[in-house]
């Protein structure tokens, strides 16, 4: 998958080190692709998987860049690693392993679209929870069964999906281990689009562009207005106000803006003028009236 012009660099090995990595990278001038790669295990989030994200989101906070994150083989993520999760016990569940890098990818400088193909389970649809824009296909089943192993959703569906989908929704998820299908999860806002298979990448990197054509400081601070808590709103709105009002980029565009629309009134007006002209003249006539010649017949 590429797009958004210029070279791109793929690097299959980002994060783990050595060809076995469980992401493979794709980096271009304005948006970075992260595709899951543990197809054996249909994508399932391990120790090394949550080590490569944080060396991914460590690029993306030096450098902000639209970020694309899908699966692959026809699965988003099928949950967490059972087999470590087996092993883990109390020291292991307050570091919070998945959720701080669930946390991280959501507080990212510019916003995230998850392409969520397939299953995205117990810490897969917390992964996506923690996007922006998560987009499905019809083969897309989404939910948290976490208490069917005797833990729960701790990795930011317990609050996360409350605010996305609403409390009932989410109690029936998280409590009643309800996976959804892709319509539903659609009808309730928890994808925001739903298309064909082989339309999934084509609708992220539409996505992606018209992101990427706006003003990328806009972009930024708007989200981080979004995500500030209520108490820090009007301030937070008003502070980054006073930063774009200042940018070079603010003047650019607004110009653009106002010399396009002065450039439409311009036309309009014309073809008004032309309009009224035109039904002044009216209909010609031959004031002259028709000629005959000397045999009497008209011409």
């Amino acid at each position: 998958m590429s797009a958004g012009g210029g070279g791109a660099a793929t690097d299959p090995a980002s994060g783990a080190g050595g060809g076995n990595s469980p992401l493979v990278v794709e980096r271009l001038p304005d948006r970075v692709i992260i595709r899951l790669s543990r197809p054996e295990v249909r994508n399932a989030i391990d120790q090394d998987m949550v080590d490569a994200l944080h060396e991914v989101c460590a690029e993306l906070e030096v450098e902000p860049k639209v970020a694309i994150l899908t699966g692959s083989n026809g699965v988003f993520a099928a949950g967490a690693d059972i087999g470590q999760l087996r092993n883990r016990g109390r020291q292991e569940a307050l570091a919070g392993i998945n959720s701080k890098v669930f946390t991280r990818i959501q507080e990212l400088p510019m916003p995230v679209i998850a392409l969520v193909e397939g299953f995205a389970l117990g810490g897969g649809a917390e992964l996506a929870f923690a996007c922006d824009f998560r987009i499905g296909t019809p083969t897309t089943k989404i939910g948290n069964p976490e208490t069917g192993l005797g833990i729960l959703a701790a990795a930011g569906a317990a609050w996360r999906l409350r605010e996305l989908v609403g409390e009932p929704r989410a109690k029936e998820i998280l409590l009643a281990g309800r996976t959804l299908q892709a319509d539903e999860a659609k009808s309730i806002g928890l994808l925001n689009d739903v298309v064909d298979p082989e339309d999934l990448e084509l609708a992220g990197q539409a996505l992606a562009d018209r992101i990427a054509s706006f003003a990328p400081l806009a972009v930024r601070l708007s989200k981080s207005a979004f995500h500030a808590p209520r108490e820090a709103h009007p301030l937070i709105d008003n502070l980054a106000q006073a930063v774009l009002f200042e940018t070079e980029e603010k003047y650019t565009r607004m110009d653009a803006f106002l010399a396009k629309r002065e450039a439409k009134k311009r036309k309009k007006a014309e073809a008004v003028a032309t309009q009224a002209m035109d039904e002044q003249a009216g209909p010609r006539t031959d004031q002259a009236g028709p000629r005959t010649d000397q045999e009497g017949t008209t011409e």
